[in-house]
């Protein structure tokens, strides 16, 4: 069934894509967090679709430490960048995704 504009799809595993976004916000996650990460790893995430995409992500960090991540792709006639929106510290890998 096709996401409808503003709500969140079902939780998926990571992908290459998702990974790929991971890999290109991971430098912003690591200034907001104040610590580098040698592991970031992208496990699952959801998507609402809104003016853009925003996607929430459960990272692996290292260990059983995980942070859930809010990037935000804009639309491919803006550009198409992606913003680190907000992020979440001291999650499990059994801590659920939702908004925030």
């Amino acid at each position: 069934m096709p996401m409808l504009c503003g709500g969140s799809s079902d939780i998926k595993d990571a992908d290459e894509k998702v990974q790929k976004i991971c890999d290109t916000v991971k430098q912003k996650v690591e200034e907001k967090a104040g610590k580098t990460y040698d592991v970031f790893t992208a496990k699952s995430y959801t998507q609402q679709l809104v003016a853009g995409t925003n996607y929430f992500i459960k990272v692996h960090v290292g260990g059983d430490d995980h942070v859930h991540i809010r990037v935000y792709e804009k639309l491919p006639c803006h550009g198409g960048e992606l913003e680190l929106s907000d992020m979440q510290h001291s999650k499990t890998q059994q801590d659920p995704i939702g908004y925030f």
